[in-house]
């Protein structure tokens, strides 16, 4: 049984209080997220994100369509009961400790008091903030705060987690934790679904990523689906070759760069690997690297979202 299934799922919303005009910032949107896997939900600023997850949540509420969460609709208080959430900017009662803000979140999803302690012990462990659970929320800096959001969103033990944008304010070691978190809850079976700017860490985590762009799906799949596996060129690098080194490689590179003592040499795709090789050993380089270069998540969002002119893409049927 999917996780989650949305039908042509739609939201606007009214330009003005007298206004009739309408801007939509979901616009039939379907998709299918599958049980257990990391799924990722990308796009720009104003994309439709936040409203997406919204929607799901049942915070707000749709124009058209449908969705539904483990099987049950949205509107169904018992699907609800199976899932965690973490909004974009969370903001909680800031005179509680941690420990006591999460005892609080396990009161309100039923859970008796020795469950909430050790739930909430063992939750504060995971999220690197055990040496500071006594400590009142407005202490906290922001990658403290977020890092008790996700606490929070996993102290019912959900089946389906919705994360907006997790990484957000959080430090290398608190998003490396984070990401340990989430693949910890993949190999548990859970269902993770995240919005994220982030693209290094949607290439590390998902599944699946969905792409948005205004309100619609630009991409759908997994990376290998939506990037394939061809080169598209290749990268040489050496170690602070002479001009007398590089001279017999220029007729095989398309761009070079020094960087320090370093040179990287773009090669195109349909050079023989093995003649530049040994052009560059007859030469008296010393290689450092030689690397095929494919198509990253980075180069297929900024292609869906950006037009040539480095505008944002028009929406479909429009000009």
């Amino acid at each position: 049984m999917p996780a989650v299934e949305i039908s042509e799922l739609t939201k606007d919303y009214r330009l003005g209080f007298w206004s009739k005009r309408r801007k939509p910032a979901l616009d039939h949107l379907s998709l299918t997220v599958e049980s257990g896997e990391v799924f990722g939900l990308l796009g720009p600023n104003g994309a439709g994100k936040t409203t997406l997850l919204k929607l799901l949540l049942r915070l707000i509420f749709p124009t058209a369509g449908s969705a539904s969460i483990l099987g049950r609709p949205v509107t169904d208080a018992r699907a609800h009961a199976r899932i965690g959430y973490l909004p974009e900017n969370p903001y909680f009662y800031d005179h509680l400790s941690a420990t006591e803000f999460l005892n609080y979140a396990g009161w309100l999803c039923g859970l008796n008091a020795a469950a909430r302690r050790r739930r909430a012990g063992d939750l504060l462990e995971r999220v690197g903030l055990a040496e500071s659970a006594g400590v009142p929320l407005r202490r906290f800096s922001k990658g403290m705060v977020q890092r008790v959001g996700i606490a929070q969103a996993l102290m019912n033990d959900p089946d389906v987690i919705f994360l907006d944008e997790p990484m957000s304010g959080l430090d290398p070691l608190g998003r490396r934790q984070v990401r340990d978190l989430i693949l910890d809850l993949r190999l548990q079976g859970k269902t993770v679904f995240f919005s994220t700017h982030i693209l290094p860490d949607a290439e590390t985590l998902c599944d699946r990523v969905a792409i948005l762009n205004r309100g619609r799906l630009q991409g759908l799949g997994s990376l290998q689906e939506l990037l394939g596996a061809s080169v598209e060129s290749i990268e040489l690098v050496l170690d602070d070759p002479s001009p007398h080194a590089l001279e017999p490689l220029k007729s095989f590179a398309t761009a070079s760069v020094r960087t320090g003592n370093q040179v990287r040499l773009e090669l195109a795709a349909s050079n023989d690997v093995d003649a530049v090789l040994a052009t560059a050993l007859s030469a008296g380089a010393r290689i450092v690297s030689l690397n095929p270069v494919k198509v990253s998540l980075e180069d297929y969002f900024l292609a869906h979202v950006q037009d040539p002119a480095g505008n944002e893409s028009p929406r479909p049927g429009r000009k």
